[in-house]
């Protein structure tokens, strides 16, 4: 069972800089200050008593954590040394950023509990770093890696297609090279035009142009495979949808929809239709049979794929049935003697050119 993750958001705190893209303020909310003690162990507390969940996981998400003075790393990290000595808390996590991790911040993180780091890389093209203003290179990501993974530590990364240079082309290029470093998982956020951003001024000035949904949604189809290809989980695709970045204003431009990740599965999943269905006569009704929990992820939003199956194909789905015994990858299409089951991970490929008609 996955622990309960306990959140406290530090937005900006430590960062050196501020990338042309970030406003952690608008996602998260508040000022990003420090909780105090009493805070903390009164939230994990609540979190506890909540029943849930056995396991607790404390996670400072937001800022650069490892740039932190060490008096300010103390305060958050040693009140939870107790809790952890005690099982109350099972583990800690932590944001940085790649280029401020060194044997030495690894051995500290460890020796205090953490054993998770999200590091935010968000592309490994050298000029799409540099016009993010992100002030670190793909060498730095690697580095941070190899280190941390060499102390034992839990390594995630996080990227974010769409940025100032960057194209499709680019994007899978990251990837590639993210997946190279055999990451724990990946968080894919599509980059978003936040008001009160640089890319907001960028944007406005028309010197940059953002991603539409539909480009995202398939790029994304795209890297969610790469990585299921991988064995790496993909934990999130696209920011979660707070009331602070839902409210007025804060959105100026870009890919944003609430459930954005259960677009990009339904696109793999329609895209394994068409491959199941192909061959099958006009008007045939066929019924559908899929892991229970991912029939609306197939049906799509709004029944837009079981419409564009049958615009596409002709094909009319009379019906879908949830069945335990195929994996959350596989699809089975049955219609009199036709019976046809697939795979999105094995299934599926995704060419160049393919990749090539996302913009």
């Amino acid at each position: 069972m996955k622990p309960l993750i306990v959140p406290f958001f530090i937005s900006h705190q430590g960062c050196p800089q501020r990338c042309v893209f970030c406003n952690q303020l608008k996602i998260a909310g508040g000022a990003g200050e420090f909780p105090s003690s009493a805070e903390m162990l009164a939230k994990i507390t609540a979190c506890r008593n909540s029943g849930r969940r056995n396991s607790v996981e404390v996670a400072f998400f937001g800022g650069t954590f490892t740039t932190l003075p060490m008096p300010v790393l103390e305060r958050l990290l040693l009140p939870l040394q107790p809790l952890i000595a005690a099982g109350e808390v099972g583990s800690i996590r932590v944001s940085t950023r790649p280029d401020a991790v060194d044997a030495g911040v690894a051995e500290f993180l460890l020796g205090m509990g953490v054993r998770t780091v999200e590091l935010g890389v968000q592309s490994m093209d050298e000029g799409v770093l540099e016009l993010s203003g992100r002030g670190h290179t793909a060498a730095d990501v690697e580095n941070a890696c190899r280190v941390l993974q060499s102390f034992g530590l839990s390594v995630g990364i996080q990227l974010m297609p769409g940025l100032p240079g960057d194209t499709p082309d680019k994007s899978l290029a990251s990837l590639r090279r993210a997946l190279a470093l055999k990451p724990d998982f990946l968080r894919i956020y599509p980059a978003l035009v936040l008001a009160g951003t640089k890319l907001a001024e960028l944007y406005e000035k028309g010197d940059y142009t953002p991603l539409s949904l539909a480009e995202a949604i398939k790029l994304g189809k795209v890297m969610l495979h790469g990585a299921l290809a991988a064995s790496v989980p993909v934990i999130r695709i696209g920011l979660q949808p707070t009331e602070e970045l839902q409210s007025d204003g804060t959105i100026v431009a870009g890919p944003y929809h609430p459930a954005f990740r259960q677009l990009v599965e339904g696109e793999l999943y329609f895209d394994l239709l068409l491959l199941l269905t192909k061959g099958v006569p006009d008007a045939t009704p066929v019924t559908l049979h899929c892991f229970p929990t991912k029939i609306s992820d197939i049906v799509g939003q709004r029944r837009v794929n079981v419409q564009r199956l049958f615009a596409k194909r002709g094909v009319k789905v009379a019906a879908i049935e949830g069945d335990p015994r195929l994996s959350p990858l596989e699809l089975q299409v049955a219609s009199g003697n036709l019976l046809k089951k697939g795979n999105i991970l094995y299934d599926l490929r995704y060419t160049p050119e393919v990749t090539s008609r996302v913009r």
